[in-house]
């Protein structure tokens, strides 16, 4: 898309305030340096940063780095323009890694590094190495105990529906549609058979690698926001697909081509064969992660921010 003068003055200003930081950064770093002749040969203290990451995911293949060249990643964006900040390879690790066109709001990565930059310079000089559909929100050290991946005790995604006869030419990637009309009550009743510890095999990918297939569903809400309709869910941890698939069958339950006790018949099977249609990825957003009180990490809004209730 093209952007206006507007957006373009915006962006160089953000881009000349950044490179000041990074440069200051620098500078100070460079004065820290002892002048004596062994300072060569010192080790230099490698330093542990979370991030928050924001992205649109409809044009790249998920989180994960591809093996194929040319297959656009979340990851591999956001590593290359860290690794332009920092002045050095920087390598990440996600909290959870999204499927091909699914979004996030709240995606905490971390990464360690010997650059020293203060938190504004992260985020301002990364942003303005980022395409327009991926944005760094926050920057903050943390200590070596903590870890994106593990140190993780919940995550929380939404699922955004717009039930309507006509498609929505806005946000035709950010939302998933269908022209049948659903019923929330239906689909509540459906939800409930899914809450708690059980093995998710009939909700998950054929091809899913995860160990284990059984997680905890700690909540799963279904309301009316606006024009959307959102299944909302917490876990502490999912499978591939798993969201995706829960939406599929709860979809087929609210416009009445099943009965919501079909949700639990389809759990108790543990057979992906038994679990119907998988959802489209768009309109599913990983949108919080809970960690340990200690790490102080700062709270999220629970987007996406266009949502007319936070819930």
């Amino acid at each position: 898309m093209q952007r206006d003068d507007t957006q373009i003055d915006n962006q160089q200003g953000a881009t000349t305030v950044a490179l000041s930081c990074v440069s200051a950064d620098d500078k100070a770093g460079e004065a820290r340096q002892p002048n004596d002749d062994n300072s060569a040969s010192k080790v230099m203290k490698t330093r542990r940063y979370a991030l928050c990451v924001e992205y649109a995911g409809g044009a790249y293949r998920g989180w994960q780095t591809q093996k194929e060249k040319d297959v656009p990643s979340i990851q591999e964006t956001v590593e290359q323009a860290l690794s332009k900040i920092a002045n050095e390879p920087i390598a990440v690790i996600c909290a959870g890694r999204t499927d091909a066109c699914v979004s996030g709001t709240y995606q905490i990565i971390h990464f360690d590094t010997q650059a020293e930059r203060s938190d504004r310079s992260w985020v301002m000089g990364t942003n303005t190495q980022l395409p327009d559909d991926i944005a760094i929100r926050w920057a903050k050290p943390v200590d070596d105990s903590f870890h994106a991946r593990f140190s993780a005790l919940e995550r929380r995604y939404r699922y955004l529906i717009y039930s309507s006869p006509v498609k929505p030419a806005l946000l035709s990637r950010g939302v998933t549609w269908t022209h049948k009309q659903l019923d929330m009550s239906r689909m509540q009743t459906a939800a409930n058979y899914l809450l708690g510890e059980h093995d998710f095999t009939s909700y998950r990918a054929v091809g899913c690698q995860a160990k284990s297939p059984v997680r905890e569903v700690k909540a799963m809400d279904i309301y009316q926001a606006g024009d959307l309709i959102v299944i909302d869910v917490r876990a502490n941890a999912f499978l591939q697909h798993m969201i995706r698939n829960f939406a599929g069958v709860l979809m087929t339950i609210g416009c009445g081509e099943a009965e919501p006790i079909w949700a639990k018949q389809v759990l108790d099977a543990q057979d992906r064969r038994k679990g119907g249609v998988t959802a489209p990825p768009y309109g599913l957003y990983f949108v919080d992660v809970k960690y340990p009180e200690q790490y102080e990490l700062p709270k999220s809004a629970l987007g996406p921010y266009f949502l007319t209730q936070n819930g």
